[in-house]
C-alpha cells in the first residue's frame, strides 16, 4: 500500500528521525569519553619544542658552518626527539649524548644514537625516550653510587677521533685527543652542543608532558 501522505510531510518526518539518531550517537559516544572522529580522543600535551646546537669550543675555526637543530615532541608515555646536524664533513659518523653539562667535564651522560651524514654534510636520527624535564640517572649503589641528577643537554661527538685532528680541530696536539663518547668509548672530540642555554637550566629542562 503505497503512502497518502504528501512527500514534503514524508520528507520531513525522515529528516527528524536522522537528526534524532544522530543526536542520540553524539550522546553515547560523549558517556564513553568518544570522540565523532574517532575511537578515542588523543590527550593534549604541550607542543613540540625545538633548539638549536652550535659549534663547541675550538669547532668553528675547522668546520665554520657546523650547527645542528634538535625538536622535542611529547607523547603520552614518553617522547620523541629529531636531531639534524649541518656543516659536518661529508660521509663522516656522529654519535648523540644527553648530557648534565654542555661542556668540558660534561658530567653525567647518556648516549642515545649514532648520526651519520651524506655527501653534503647533513644527517638526521630520530629517537625515543624521556628528553623533558623529568629526565635524570640515579645509581644508588653498586660500582658507582650517585643521587637522582638531572641531564638536560645535548652535545654530539665525532665517531672518529682520527678526523677531527685530520682536519685541524685540535691545534698543537701532536696525536689525536680519544674521548669515551661513542659504544666502544673511544671517539672524537664534541663538535655541537647546547651551551647557549645555562648549565642548570639545558634545553630539555624547558619541556614537559
Amino acid at each position: 500500500m503505497s503512502s497518502t501522505q504528501p512527500p514534503s510531510r514524508r520528507f520531513a518526518r525522515r529528516a527528524t528521525a536522522m537528526f534524532a539518531a544522530c543526536v542520540a550517537a553524539a550522546a553515547g559516544l560523549a558517556i564513553y569519553g568518544l570522540s565523532p572522529a574517532g575511537a578515542s580522543a588523543k590527550p593534549a600535551y604541550s607542543g613540540t619544542f625545538t633548539f638549536a646546537l652550535k659549534a663547541s669550543p675550538g669547532i668553528a675555526a675547522c668546520l665554520p658552518h657546523a650547527r645542528g637543530q634538535a625538536w622535542i615532541t611529547p607523547n603520552s608515555l614518553n617522547d620523541t626527539m629529531k636531531v639534524e646536524l649541518w656543516g659536518m664533513p661529508a660521509h663522516a659518523q656522529f654519535d648523540l649524548f644527553v648530557i648534565q653539562m654542555p661542556n668540558k667535564p660534561f658530567g653525567i651522560s647518556w648516549y642515545q644514537s649514532d648520526i651519520n651524514v651524506g655527501a653534503n654534510g647533513s644527517g638526521i636520527a630520530t629517537v625515543q625516550g624521556i628528553f623533558d624535564k623529568e629526565t635524570f640517572s640515579v645509581s644508588p649503589g653498586g660500582t658507582t653510587t650517585f643521587k637522582p641528577t638531572h641531564q638536560f643537554h645535548l652535545g654530539v661527538w665525532f665517531n672518529d677521533p682520527n678526523l677531527p685532528f685530520k682536519i685541524g680541530c685540535e691545534p698543537g696536539a701532536t696525536a689525536p685527543v680519544v674521548t669515551p663518547f661513542n659504544g666502544e668509548q673511544h671517539a672524537g672530540i664534541q663538535v655541537v652542543n647546547t651551551a647557549q642555554f645555562p648549565a642548570n637550566a639545558g634545553p630539555l629542562s624547558h619541556v614537559s608532558r
